[in-house]
């Protein structure tokens, strides 16, 4: 996940997404917005949006939380994750702190395994305003993940505050 922040940076070089809408979230009283190719098939959830590559090589969610319910919000974020089979290994933790688009930026990284394989784990916690997070959850495949990369840098450089 470190990488894919440091890569954004690159994806002003990259061709534009075809075919994808600029989601702004949650709908009924937006914090931030992201552009993402309908193939993903975005989809709002309770708490933000999630999407996953065609090929179900790559999981991706944000989820909008406040001071009071980010420790909710996080717990949730590792609940789903242990219920689709996705084990942490949490020796491989590493953290890193950057910014995105004005946003300051905390990712944490694992490496763990699921159903398939081998997989990556990375979590973002960005802030969008006094008060509000956006919690990025990334769950990627190794060996298929890498194919996604360029889409995913480009997703993620569009991620913004709503306004």
């Amino acid at each position: 996940m470190k990488k894919l922040f440091l890569a954004v940076a690159l994806a002003a070089f990259l061709p534009a997404v075809c075919e994808a809408a600029t989601l702004e979230f949650p709908s009924d009283e937006p914090i931030a917005s992201i552009t993402i190719p309908d193939s993903w098939g975005p989809k709002e959830t309770a708490s933000g949006i999630d999407a996953t590559s065609d090929d179900s090589a790559v999981y991706l969610s944000i989820d909008v939380a406040d001071d009071k319910s980010s420790d909710k919000v996080i717990e949730d974020v590792f609940a789903f994750l242990d219920k689709n089979g996705v084990k942490i290994d949490e020796s491989s933790q590493k953290e890193s702190d950057g910014e995105l688009n004005g946003m300051p930026v905390k990712n944490l990284d694992w490496d763990g395994t699921d159903k398939e394989g081998s997989v990556n784990i990375g979590l973002s916690i960005l802030s969008p305003g006094a008060g509000k997070l956006l919690l990025v959850t990334y769950w990627g495949s190794k060996g298929t993940q890498e194919k996604h990369q360029s889409e995913l840098i480009e997703m993620i450089s569009t991620l913004k505050p709503a306004g």
